[in-house]
């Protein structure tokens, strides 16, 4: 997946390091040729729309019948999931570095000069400065705005007037990776990743509840060490299961602040959970499959090697991943085995997929939005 590229900063200077396969370092690998089967899941594209292109990184937000979706020029609009239908559409005016979060009635995004901007029904309702670089989409909840900023600090607005209600600065490093980290609502607490910890914090006033560290940061250097926890956070109950960037993948007890389990593996992007796995692909593209419970392994497959694969969607009947041509393949749970396979554009799905009233919808780096109906 696109996503899989190390863009990182240091504050007050920038230092760009490219993926696996840069011009300094040993070819990439080819990607694995996909095999021939026969489709035992039906499925259609139900329809397809397009935004501009997505060059930051893209959160899908989902609300009861609705997906949000925005664009690199800083349009964000509503589409109606049954139909792609436009429900509303507006622009911020500046190209965006972080979107977008959305409860179904306020969304909000980050533009690229660290603003941050929060519409209703496609209208600018209110515009803050934040002074930082935000590569996360905003989490819109409980009528407020957090936002978590590449230095790790966590802000709470007024959604409806953007009053700064709080703000939280915790500890930093010298560099932050500049891909989406982890902010999202369990019950009445705000999760938050923290380097390779995941916080729990009280909405009303920024507390720090607990802390659970997911992945121990490994490496000579300080690229090497990240362990960022990375975006889409999945959940299943009181449970929560998230990646540390290249350490670890785990799950919280989030109602306890208690670690269930843990495992050092590579990979650099979210997970999925369902009642009985937790699901993602490592560095190489090998999709590995723990059981919900105990962390143990329940299958690998490695027939997508080095396609690209970014965080994964669990559906009903398979689990869904993106890779980097542009294919979206359904898999069995089970084993793995492949159901259907779709293809979009030809460029990379740039977002984890998401889903609304049995809608799966994949973003493209050429911004095509592809709406597929499993059947």
């Amino acid at each position: 997946m696109a996503a899989r590229r190390l863009l990182l900063a240091a504050f007050g200077a920038t230092v760009l390091v490219l993926a696996a396969g840069c011009a300094s370092g040993p070819e990439k690998p080819k990607p694995t040729p996909l095999e021939s089967f026969t489709p035992t899941l039906g499925g259609r594209v139900a329809w397809n729309s397009k935004i501009d292109g997505v060059q930051f990184p893209l959160s899908v937000a989902v609300s009861p019948g609705v997906f949000t979706v925005a664009g690199n020029d800083g349009t964000v609009l509503a589409l109606e999931a049954d139909t792609g239908r436009e429900l509303w559409k507006g622009s911020v005016g500046a190209k965006l570095g972080a979107g977008v979060g959305s409860d179904g009635r306020y969304a909000a995004v980050v533009t690229r000069d660290g603003e941050l901007v929060t519409l209703e029904a496609g209208r600018v309702l209110w515009r803050a400065t934040l002074n930082m670089r935000v590569t996360t989409a905003p989490l819109v909840a409980g009528e407020r705005v957090f936002v978590l900023g590449g230095d790790r600090t966590v802000h709470a607005f007024d959604a409806q007037d953007g009053t700064k209600l709080w703000s939280v600065q915790r500890p930093s490093d010298p560099l932050t990776l500049a891909q989406g980290g982890v902010i999202a609502a369990f019950k009445d607490t705000l999760l938050a990743g923290q380097g390779p910890k995941l916080a729990g914090f009280d909405p009303r006033n920024g507390d720090v509840r607990w802390e659970v560290v997911v992945g121990a940061p490994r490496g000579t250097n300080e690229v090497e060490r990240l362990a960022d926890l990375v975006a889409p956070l999945a959940r299943q109950g009181d449970v929560v299961c998230v990646r540390s960037f290249q350490a670890a993948v785990g799950c919280v007890n989030a109602e306890r602040g208690s670690l269930v389990w843990t495992k050092p593996v590579g990979g650099t992007d979210g997970v999925a959970i369902d009642d009985q796995f937790v699901y993602a692909a490592d560095a190489s593209d090998r999709i590995t499959v723990w059981k919900a419970p105990s962390g143990e392994v329940a299958w690998q497959s490695e027939k997508l090697l080095y396609r690209g694969l970014g965080a994964p969607l669990v559906t009903p009947k398979a689990v869904v991943f993106g890779d980097s041509e542009g294919v979206v393949h359904f898999l069995s749970r089970d084993k793995g085995e492949t159901l259907l396979r779709v293809n979009t554009d030809g460029s990379a799905i740039v977002t984890a997929p998401v889903m609304v009233s049995g809608t799966v919808l994949v973003v493209t780096r050429n911004g095509g939005l592809w709406a597929i109906r499993p059947e």
